[in-house]
């Protein structure tokens, strides 16, 4: 399993890179994870956009799915396409108002606001807590996780490597079982730990590092830092709870996954 980072900015993108967007591949398929502002462009320097297999969303916050409405450009209206995207939709996996969100995001006029359907060149389908979905030699299990929307984390299994993602999410059980014995656990940060953090939003590093610690992962991947948070202070906070290695994750860094060990074989590392 290999494992891309194509943006990681929390919250929005920052000045050195796109927000949310991850890139997970094995046996020649490809799935992206969340294409939040900027993804797409990163998507494109490395891959074909029509190269994909399928699309996830964990929630529809725009850091995580503003990019959408272009992909829909690119598979409507690119004039030498490799295929044909009405016959060969792409899968996308979010909450259940997915389609009608982007439809609605889509629309260039009031009119078009109940018209718009981009079901033409995408292939609609909603995610459920605890339900498992299979792509290529992927298996996927979405848990609802606790974040002001409908929000999920995955769980991604091929038959050599796991790896967990939590999305957005305050502190909740389910991440404990989402992350459990991991090879990777992609963990938001968003902030540093104070007691005073509004609650059933996100992670701080020390939260981070104790889920990591209480699951019993491989490994601790720490992304969506918003810009004006200090990336080494998180860093420290998730070190001072999990003994394992941790790193925070840059864009462009790819990650080789497997049960054997975690390896950066591309980017900047840490």
């Amino acid at each position: 399993m290999l494992l891309t980072i194509l943006g990681c900015s929390g919250s929005l993108p920052g000045p050195h890179g796109p927000a949310s967007g991850y890139l997970v591949e094995a046996d020649g398929c490809r799935l992206a994870i969340e294409l939040g502002s900027g993804v797409l462009a990163a998507l494109q320097s490395r891959h074909d956009a029509f190269s994909l297999d399928a699309l996830l969303f964990s929630h529809l916050h725009p850091d995580h799915c503003a990019d959408f409405t272009t992909l829909a450009v690119i598979r409507r209206y690119h004039t030498h396409p490799p295929h044909d995207t009405r016959k060969h939709r792409l899968p996308v996996h979010g909450p259940a108002e997915t389609a009608d969100r982007f439809a609605r995001a889509y629309a260039e006029t009031a009119d078009e606001l109940v018209t718009t359907d981009l079901s033409d060149v995408f292939e609609f389908h909603t995610l459920a807590d605890e339900a498992v979905t299979r792509i290529g030699p992927f298996e996927i299990t979405s848990v609802r996780v606790d974040h002001p929307t409908e929000s999920y984390g995955f769980r991604i299994a091929t038959k050599t490597a796991t790896l967990a993602y939590t999305g957005d999410t305050g502190p909740c059980e389910a991440l404990r079982g989402l992350a459990r014995d991991v090879d990777v656990l992609l963990s938001e940060a968003t902030w540093t730990h104070s007691d005073d953090r509004p609650a059933g939003k996100h992670l701080s590093g020390v939260q981070a590092g104790q889920v990591a610690a209480e699951a019993g992962v491989g490994r601790l991947l720490l992304t969506h830092i918003a810009p004006w948070t200090d990336r080494d202070a998180v860093l420290a906070e998730a070190r001072s709870r999990f003994n394992g290695p941790v790193d925070v994750v840059n864009q462009g860094d790819t990650y080789a996954v497997d049960e054997t060990e975690v390896r950066v074989i591309g980017g900047h590392g840490n």
